[in-house]
């Protein structure tokens, strides 16, 4: 089936299916009619010869310089070539497909006074899987994504780069190989597929994604580490989450008491006889209000971002009137603040969830805070077991904080000083790919240690469906008896991680 754009009901299901899946789109009956209202508002302009920033003037600083009607069509050609400065490695198709999609319901929205051509060829060129090349870095976030965007337009008219059936081709030849035209842009068309915020919108929207994956698998991991631990499910007492009614709380706190449910470890050490100890770590104790406090945060952020799925980016605007009159209105929805303060706290977010993580791995694997055996090897000493996965999980922990540091208050002029203050939103959006890596890792780190932790207290079993994620785990990482090289088991479990094989188990 045929995604159908219409700039109002995009959703973030639809574009992880046209970015990650290759699902085809369209432009819907109704975006056409309202696009070509729009247009005939700026043709109607051009002809008679008025004034419109972005129409018939220059762009940023040299808004005040009047183009002639004659060169209203260079101009649009030459804002494209200009503002195709990027630099850095090229973005992911994933990142580009979505980009691409996004940038078209946006036009689709029909305020932006650009023809139906326009996201037509967007679109023909999404289900061709002509990819353009776009370099990563540029972006200051200000006006939105000037140079990503300039590099995806590049290829609409048939000039830049783009990958199309696994080769790389000029702009040109990958359109004409896919049998699609070119489009030769009219006046408005250049700035309306440059002014946006798609390229940190996209980065972000494939973010959240991921980041829900690795909550999820957060949750599965702190089970299967708890009942290593031998610890005490009782904190996640529904009393208690109602007590303080956070919704990321509670939904963490039923994941673990539904994982552990049917724990033989638990039962074998319930009396006080058996076990002395009155309370857990916090990284035990107070996992639902961690991981809870992620996820509420990142239900915010994807809040800020699903407006931004639906909304008008470019400037200016263009309204239509009953009677087919309309206005011109030059803004600043172009400004990246809202996605980038949202890049950010997404940001805090997963370095908090790896911090939690890694404090669980430290107890699991230091003799003074657990009654494991040491580095959870069966002969501490001739062995040093888990001892120097756990420094790998606090380094990538230690780098997750430093890429946390907030990047919406880094402000630097640009544009002459007309871009005084941007948001730096993409490179806030572009770090979290950097971040959800190294989340998988620990993640995976902790699944080990906490199934090992689990084997060294057999025959006792642990809850049900936590066993399911144990047996995951085993599937491609046998249980250390002696050293081995561990490399190849964290990178095995860091797979089963992205391919959302644990947080499968909560759904």
């Amino acid at each position: 089936m045929s995604i159908a754009l219409n700039g109002n009901e995009l959703t973030f299901a639809q574009l992880h299916r046209v970015a990650l899946l290759g699902e085809a789109v369209s432009l819907a009956p109704a975006a056409i009619a309202r696009m070509k209202a729009s247009r005939a508002v700026v043709d109607k302009l051009v002809a008679s010869g008025a004034t419109a920033y972005g129409i018939n003037t220059g762009f940023g600083k040299l808004a005040s310089v009047r183009i002639s009607t004659e060169q209203v069509r260079q101009l649009q050609v030459n804002l494209v070539r200009s503002h195709s400065a990027g630099i850095g490695d090229p973005l992911s198709e994933a990142v580009v497909r979505s980009m691409m999609l996004l940038r078209a319901n946006a036009l689709a929205k029909g305020l932006s006074g650009v023809r139906p051509l326009v996201v037509e060829t967007l679109c023909a060129m999404l289900n061709a899987k002509v990819h353009p090349v776009i370099p990563s870095q540029g972006s200051v976030g200000a006006s939105g994504d000037l140079a990503p965007l300039a590099h995806l337009a590049e290829v609409v008219i048939g000039e830049g780069f783009a990958a199309y059936q696994s080769e790389i081709f000029p702009g040109g030849e990958a359109m004409k190989r896919a049998g699609i035209l070119p489009v030769a842009l009219e006046a408005k068309e250049g700035l309306s597929l440059l002014n946006g915020t798609q390229g940190m919108l996209a980065l972000l929207s494939l973010a959240l994604h991921e980041a829900d994956v690795l909550a999820d698998t957060a949750d599965v991991a702190a089970s299967l580490s708890l009942d290593a631990l031998r610890g005490s499910p009782g904190a996640f007492d529904s009393r208690i989450m109602h007590a303080r009614a956070y919704a990321g709380a509670a939904q963490t706190a039923r994941n673990l008491a539904h994982l552990n449910e049917g724990s033989q470890i638990r039962e074998s050490h319930r009396s006080p006889e058996s076990d002395k100890r009155v309370q857990d770590a916090y990284s035990l104790r107070c996992t639902p209000q961690v991981h809870g406090a992620v996820r509420d945060s990142l239900s915010q952020a994807r809040e800020m971002a699903a407006v931004e799925l639906n909304s008008a980016t470019d400037n200016p605007l263009v309204f239509v009137k009953d009677g087919g009159e309309g206005d011109i209105v030059s803004g600043g929805n172009f400004h990246g603040q809202p996605l980038a303060m949202a890049a950010d706290q997404v940001a805090i977010a997963i370095a908090t969830l790896g911090g939690i993580a890694e404090r669980r791995i430290e107890q699991m694997t230091n003799p003074l805070t657990s009654m494991l055996p040491a580095f959870l090897t069966p002969e501490p000493g001739l062995n040093s077991g888990f001892m120097i996965a756990q420094v790998s999980a606090a380094a990538l922990t230690s780098e997750n904080r430093a890429l946390a540091t907030p990047h919406s208050v880094d402000s630097i002029s640009t544009s002459g000083n007309q871009e005084d203050y941007v948001s730096m939103g993409m490179s806030g959006a572009r770090r979290l790919e950097r971040m959800l890596t190294n989340l998988r890792y620990i993640l995976a780190i902790e699944l080990l240690c906490a199934c090992q932790g689990i084997d060294l207290l057999a025959p006792l079993q642990t809850g049900t469906l936590a066993k399911k994620a144990y047996e995951t785990v085993r599937g491609r990482s046998a249980k250390v008896e002696a050293d081995r090289r561990l490399a190849e088991d964290m990178e095995a479990v860091a797979a089963l991680v992205a391919s959302e094989r644990f947080s499968e188990l909560l759904r």
